[in-house]
């Protein structure tokens, strides 16, 4: 399990960003009693979430 500075750093994100979405549950996160923690399931599905599929010539989407 990784601290919100660990993840933060591991996604290359700012850990304001990381608490404000996990606490608004936009993301997948694991609280431990009070306390915030991110799995690697987690950091996976993160990334996973935010990946983009690429365009095509006349800007949609390629199958």
């Amino acid at each position: 399990m990784y601290t919100p500075a660990e993840a933060a750093a591991m996604l290359r994100v700012r850990e304001s960003w990381l608490r404000k979405k996990a606490s608004a549950r936009v993301i997948p996160c694991t609280f431990i009693g009070k306390h915030l923690r991110f799995s690697e399931h987690d950091v996976a599905a993160i990334i996973t979430a935010g990946a983009k599929q690429p365009l095509g010539r006349r800007g949609r989407a390629c199958p």
